[in-house]
């Protein structure tokens, strides 16, 4: 059996276009029968790092990043490119922008059980699709519960300083080596890809990730 190649996903929950991009490659390993092929890691970043910690009016948040009347248009781009790739966002719940510390938190928990990505799955869809407040410590509880953790270790963990301190540095080095946005994706620990990116794209990427590992690996 072959080992598994390293996929480390370093992402934002409040990230629309990381939503997006979990599905478009979750859509390319399917499509190209790779799903068992990859270790897929959730690695923190949080694109607003000052967003207070009770978060703030999305509209307001909006207005202040991208100018005023951007929303619908922001949002009807995001929901051209979601409907391309299988998701849905529903705007009229998404309400409050968040402050996502304990979200990452709760991701580097699960993965601990090698559920982090079911965790991070779980947090994109209570926020973009039913407009739940993750920055919130009882609604991220509610989740952990809702996905099979019990709660007071759910708990103990949101209130755990190690682990917050091991989010700030998973955060911090992700800035020191360069990444400015996400998502972003790290192969085999060697090629890097920027964006939510297509399936055709990652067919790509595939292709060049088993050519550089060649003759161990089959062509892809």
């Amino acid at each position: 059996m072959q080992d598994k190649l390293p996929l480390a996903i370093v992402s934002d929950i409040a990230c629309p276009w990381c939503f997006i991009g979990r599905a478009r490659l979750e859509t390319a390993l399917e499509r190209y029968g790779l799903t068992e092929r990859f270790a897929i890691t959730w690695l923190p970043y949080e694109l607003n790092p000052e967003m207070p910690a009770e978060g703030m009016d999305r509209n307001e948040y909006l207005e202040s990043k991208f100018g005023p009347g951007k929303r619908k248009e922001i949002e009807i781009r995001l929901s051209e490119a979601a409907l391309e790739s299988g998701v849905t966002f529903n705007w009229a719940k998404v309400t409050r922008s968040v402050n996502t510390r304990m979200a990452h938190m709760l991701v580097a928990a699960a993965s601990t059980v090698q559920r982090g990505g079911d965790m991070t799955a779980a947090l994109f869809k209570a926020y973009w699709q039913d407009g739940r407040d993750i920055g919130d410590i009882e609604i991220l509880v509610q989740i952990a519960v809702e996905q099979g953790f019990d709660e007071q270790a759910a708990r103990d963990e949101l209130a755990n300083d190690e682990l917050r301190e091991t989010v700030i540095g998973l955060e911090d080095h992700a800035r020191k080596v360069g990444v400015t946005g996400v998502p972003f994706f790290i192969i085999d620990s060697k090629l890097a890809v920027s964006g939510a990116q297509p399936p055709d794209v990652w067919a790509q990427v595939f292709q060049q990730v088993f050519a550089a590992r060649a003759p161990q690996e089959p062509q892809f």
